[in-house]
């Protein structure tokens, strides 16, 4: 955990120099170095040569990261570079920090669709029940709901690309984005001798991550206060009460005609750049201090996983830094930690006898209970991939986390065993850094399948597994040392995104598959799970060649509990747009659907949230207010009225 102000050393390092004293003991002492699973650096020198011997006999730099998506159906990914660095600042004219409530008179409105009740996630819109506030198109708009027609009120050009995302907080929105440039490297001639791996493929392009502080003071008038850049790829965020913690993944990319093998550390450690438009000062250092970075045992990459922890109630002048050199694809938060996941490193064959090592995920703890602060506090590993965030839940010290281990081709050319599933229990220790160790494992869900859809609800979780057939798994997680099946359900199709409606239902929504496994559309299925021990599947509708963005996507899909009320986007050969859903103990019923455009030049729909007793839908045209128990349209505002 490294705050804004700290370490004049590392921002001298960045000049590029390479051979370097260690930290003063001064500083080492101001933050002591916990002894845990990863190792930490201690001097910049150790970390250089670390990187340098890792470039010459691995043979690569590390895992791939998932970087923000498109939001196709809002935006088309049109990329454009930013400014670069500069020097100084700490500002003191921060506005107010944000009220806790909403306005008097604010009607109930939804959020964010989140995995965690009471941690936020970023997503291309947010509202405050009295404006929505879209990022799309290079843009911030503001839409004033409080009247009879939504009213587009302020419009904010946005720096870093046309893919962005938004958290809220009172009057401010941090906003985040990738923005991407091509950079042409020249890494030299490649040895002809047994160290050709010491010239190591270039990247083919250049990521910086952007935040941009907003002040929403005057929703008319939207404005940037500060921004902030690190190299490299946005990976994904939380945000408890007023505090985001933005995780980053930085790949290390040769320098002109330097491979990695002779790189500076500046090429290892990026800076980051900060600048405020209240004081007009600019200020540039490293991410962290080097002996605040820390590996694995085991080679992961060179790599660096940066989370930044961001105080909205402060803004950007405050951010508290951690590093761990290692991969960053999945993000989960829990309400005292932050857990960041990738694949483990798989160094290259050296020859076809060679047996590759078998796949597992790495997991990186984060302590996250103080506010405006992150710590690191652990790591471990459980056996093959996980799908995504909802695989990870933690519940009253343990991490449970649902993975797919498929095994790799074996060099006689023998078949491995079938791919099979698991939930492992790991123990997050207490009191101090502690590596996350397996106290109980449950295995051999779905042989010769892998996880689709999984979620977590207390003491149970569901799993689903998919190659023909969907088993649905119910797991009773009540003893974390021993974890077991209770139940099963086997049915065509698979759900890929689970949704516990309480009083013993789930909701599923997935695809239906014939008796061959080839999927035949959108299926909604309706669970009844309270008798673990006998999962059955109530009623389903299913929407023919039709996909919907709330497979993959949980933002797209809204849930409002007041009126039982489900909202998913849909396409299928002859629909484009939204379907309500009434979804009570014993029924699926279809309430009405809402379009955007003109037939037959219908275009998706991204997102759904209600205000009041209005449903507001949202599309790249615009976003539309509709009658919420019917759907019927009442107004639409374009986006660029």
């Amino acid at each position: 955990m490294v705050p804004s102000g700290r370490s004049a050393l590392l921002s001298l390092v960045l000049a590029g120099a390479v051979a370097l004293p260690a930290a003063p003991a001064s500083a080492a002492a101001a933050k002591p170095r916990p002894r845990a699973h990863l190792v930490a650096f201690d001097s910049c020198r150790a970390l250089v040569g670390y990187a340098h011997r890792s470039a010459a006999s691995a043979g690569g730099v590390g895992v791939p990261v998932r970087a923000l998506g498109a939001v196709s159906t809002l935006e088309a990914p049109v990329q454009k570079t930013t400014s670069a660095e500069v020097a100084p600042t700490a500002d003191a004219g921060a506005p107010a920090p944000a009220a806790a409530g909403g306005e008097a008179g604010t009607l109930a409105f939804s959020g964010t669709n989140v995995q965690e009740a009471g941690i936020d996630e970023p997503d291309v819109v947010k509202t405050d029940g009295r404006h929505v506030f879209v990022a799309a198109g290079g843009k911030l708009r503001v839409i004033d709901v409080t009247g009879d027609a939504p009213r587009l009120v302020g419009t904010l050009q946005l720096d870093g690309g046309f893919a962005h995302q938004l958290l809220l907080r009172g009057t401010r929105a941090l906003v985040l984005s990738t923005v991407s440039a091509p950079v042409a490297v020249d890494v030299g001639p490649v040895p002809q001798t047994g160290t050709a791996k010491a010239a190591i493929a270039p990247m083919p392009g250049r990521s910086t991550t952007l935040l941009t502080e907003v002040d929403l003071t005057d929703p008319a008038a939207p404005k940037v206060a500060r921004t902030m850049e690190l190299a490299g790829d946005y990976v994904d965020a939380r945000m408890t009460g007023g505090t985001a913690r933005v995780v980053v993944s930085s790949t290390p990319t040769p320098a002109g005609a330097v491979p990695l093998t002779g790189a500076p550390l500046r090429t290892f450690v990026p800076a980051t750049t900060i600048r405020s438009r209240i004081s007009g000062r600019t200020f540039r250092r490293g991410v962290v201090p080097c002996d605040d970075v820390r590996r694995p045992d085991a080679f992961s990459g060179l790599g660096l996983l940066t989370v930044l922890t961001v105080d909205l109630d402060k803004g950007l002048y405050d951010v508290d830094r951690d590093a761990v050199m290692a991969g960053a694809q999945t993000v989960y938060a829990s309400d005292k930690s932050l857990y960041v996941a990738s694949r483990r490193y798989v160094p290259g064959l050296g020859d076809t006898t060679d047996v590759p090592q078998a796949m597992r995920t790495e997991i990186h703890r984060f302590d996250a209970s103080a506010p405006g602060r992150t710590s690191y506090a652990g790591s471990g590993t459980v056996p093959g991939f996980v799908v995504g965030a909802y695989a990870l839940s933690e519940q009253d010290g343990a991490l449970r986390v649902a993975s797919t281990d498929e095994p790799a081709w074996l060099p006689d050319g023998g078949q491995p065993a079938p791919a099979q599933s698991f939930v492992t229990v790991l123990s997050t220790g207490a009191g101090g850094p502690a590596p996350l160790t397996q106290v109980g494992q449950v295995g051999g869900l779905g042989a010769g399948q892998r996880i689709y859809g999984v979620r977590f609800a207390g003491t149970t979780g569901y799993v689903v597994t998919f190659r023909q057939v969907d088993p649905l798994y119910t797991l009773d997680l009540s003893d974390p040392k021993a974890p077991r099946v209770a139940g099963e359900l086997e049915i065509p199709g698979y759900s890929a995104y689970l949704h516990p409606l309480g009083d013993g239902l789930l909701l599923g929504i997935g695809q239906e598959a014939g008796a061959t496994g080839r999927t035949e559309g959108t299926q909604v299925s309706l669970f009844d799970v309270s008798d673990l021990a006998h999962p059955r599947r109530i009623q389903h509708v299913v929407y023919g060649s039709g996909r919907s963005d709330a497979e993959f996507d949980p933002h797209a899909f809204l849930w409002w509990a007041p009126t039982r009320t489900a909202v998913l986007p849909l396409s299928t050969q002859d629909f484009t747009g939204a379907i309500g859903l009434r979804v009570t103990a014993g029924a699926i019923a279809e309430i009405g659907r809402a379009v955007h455009g003109d037939a037959p030049d219908l275009v998706p729909i991204a997102r759904s949230l209600v205000i009041g007793d209005r449903l507001y839908t949202l599309s790249y045209l615009g976003l539309q207010a509709a009658r919420l128990d019917t759907l019927a349209p009442v107004a639409f505002v374009a986006l660029d009225a």
